[in-house]
C-alpha cells in the first residue's frame, strides 16, 4: 500500500513507519508543502499517487495558536479540509489525528465517548475540532483518531518530544525543580504500543475513535508515579517534582477519553501504570 504520511519526521509518524514497514511511505514534510498555502496543499495532494493519507502534521504549539490564530487555523483546520476534499474526490481513505483537547471546555467529569459533544475553548482545540467536524460530516471513507497525550522516550533518529515521562526525568536528572499540574487529569498513552498496532487501525471501519490508555491520576501524581518506578528516591521526588496548584485553579480539567469503542475492534489499550512498566521494559531502563 502507498501511504502518504504528513508530519513524516514527527514522533508518531516516525513510529508508524518504523513498526509497519510492509507499506511504501510517501513522506510529506514542511519542506514539501506549505500548509498555510491552501492552493498549494490542494495541488500537491491532487498530484500525489497514494492509496491512503495518514495526516499527522499540525502546529501543536498552543501559544502560537493563540497568538497567530489565522495562520495556525490554516495549518490545523483548513489545510486538513483541503486534504479531505482531495481524498474524497480520489475515493481514498483519510486517517486524521485529532485530539483530546477537543473536550477541554467540558465542565463535567470524563472520560468522554465518541458520541459526546465536543467542547473546545483554546484556539488549537477549536482548529482541530473544525477539521474533526468537517471530516465526520463530509467523508465516508475515513478514520478520525482523537489522541490523548502520547508518551515515550527518544530512540535513534526519533525524538519523543515533550511528554510526561521526558518532563519528569528531565527534572530529576537535571536537578531542576519543576511544576506539574494538580488540577488536571488526562489520558497518558505509550506511543510505541499504539504505533505497532497501526495496521489494525488502518483497517477499522470508518468513523471516530478515541485512542487513549486509562488514567485516574492527576498529572502531578502521574509524574511522581513515573519517578518512583524509574528508581528515584522520595527525597529526590519531593525536591524536584513540585505541585502546581495555581494552573487551572479556576476550573479542574478532565478530558480523559473513553476507549471502549476502539478496544471492541481488537486494539489493545492499557492503563497508564501498565504503559509506564512497558516503557521501562522496552528501554531496559536502569538508573545510572
Amino acid at each position: 500500500m502507498k501511504i502518504a504520511i504528513t508530519g513524516a519526521n514527527g514522533y508518531i509518524a516516525s513510529l508508524i513507519q518504523m513498526y509497519n514497514k510492509q507499506h511504501t511511505y510517501l513522506r510529506v514534510s514542511r519542506s514539501d508543502v506549505d500548509y498555510e498555502d491552501l492552493s498549494q496543499v490542494k495541488q500537491y495532494f491532487e498530484a500525489l499517487d497514494f492509496d491512503l493519507v495518514i495526516h499527522c502534521a499540525a502546529n501543536i504549539v498552543t501559544k502560537e495558536c493563540e497568538e497567530k490564530p489565522e495562520a495556525t487555523r490554516k495549518v490545523n483546520a483548513l489545510s486538513t479540509i483541503e486534504i479531505a476534499k482531495v481524498c474524497k474526490a480520489k475515493g481514498k481513505r483519510l486517517i486524521f489525528f485529532s485530539t483530546e483537547q477537543c473536550f477541554n471546555g467540558k465542565t463535567c467529569e470524563g472520560p468522554f465517548s465518541e458520541t459526546d459533544a465536543l467542547c473546545s475553548v483554546t484556539n488549537y482545540a477549536l482548529q482541530k475540532q473544525e477539521a474533526d467536524d468537517y471530516i465526520s460530516a463530509n467523508l465516508n471513507n475515513y478514520i478520525t483518531l482523537r489522541l490523548s497525550w502520547m508518551m515515550g522516550l527518544d530512540m535513534p533518529n526519533i525524538s519523543a518530544g515533550a511528554n510526561i515521562i521526558k518532563n519528569t526525568l528531565a527534572a530529576l536528572r537535571n536537578k531542576k525543580p519543576t511544576l506539574f499540574t494538580v488540577n488536571e487529569v488526562r489520558g497518558l498513552t505509550y506511543a510505541q504500543h499504539i504505533s505497532n498496532q497501526f495496521d489494525k487501525i488502518i483497517a477499522l471501519e470508518s468513523g471516530v475513535y478515541h485512542l487513549s490508555s486509562e488514567n485516574n491520576l492527576k498529572t502531578y501524581e502521574a509524574a511522581k508515579y513515573i519517578a518512583r518506578e524509574f528508581g528515584y528516591s522520595t527525597e529526590e521526588i519531593d525536591t524536584y517534582l513540585l505541585p502546581n496548584h495555581e494552573r487551572y485553579a479556576d476550573r479542574f480539567r478532565d478530558f480523559r477519553l473513553a476507549n471502549d469503542k476502539i478496544k471492541s475492534q481488537g486494539i489493545v489499550l492499557s492503563t497508564f501504570e501498565e504503559d509506564v512498566q512497558r516503557v521501562i521494559k522496552d528501554f531496559g531502563w536502569k538508573r545510572g
